[in-house]
């Protein structure tokens, strides 16, 4: 593994555990020219995953994107980061284990919306608008009443 701080490839693991999720290691690194540590994270490769657009377009997942939907929907709300990341998982994890090779982008979206009810009203509203294209107040509203129908049960 190459040094961040001074691009040496003499560097070695001095501690290693799983992650939060568990379905990751993380490794503390030390440089043996510089003598700085680092953190490094190794993931199981999955099957490459083909998203399949609204306009029939195909590229590979990114799960950047998401996190940026994700984190502009949470802008200023009272989400922490660790939760965030833990929805992105979650995410992640549903989409993965269906097994599939291309999903479209809607049925992702709807996961995201659907995790991001249960995090925070707010954040799920602002994905939403922009997610399903409301094209006028009545529609914003109609999601709105849905939302607070569901609150009530």
């Amino acid at each position: 593994m190459k040094c961040p701080f001074c691009s040496k490839e003499n560097t070695r693991v001095i501690d290693s555990r799983p992650a939060d999720d568990n379905s990751s290691i993380r490794r503390r690194r030390l440089c043996d020219e510089c003598g700085k540590r680092f953190t490094t994270y190794e993931k199981v490769e999955t099957i490459p995953l083909i998203v399949i657009k609204k306009d029939n377009n195909r590229e590979q997942y990114d799960r950047s994107k998401i996190e940026a939907g994700v984190l502009r929907a949470c802008h200023k709300r009272p989400v922490s980061a660790n939760e965030i990341n833990k929805l992105i998982d979650e995410v992640e994890n549903e989409i993965f284990n269906l097994e599939e090779r291309e999903i479209e982008s809607k049925q992702i979206g709807e996961i995201v919306m659907d995790k991001l009810k249960d995090l925070e009203a707010v954040a799920y509203v602002r994905f939403a608008s922009v997610y399903r294209e409301f094209k006028d107040v009545n529609t914003f509203m109609e999601e709105l009443t849905k939302l607070l129908n569901n609150e009530k049960k």
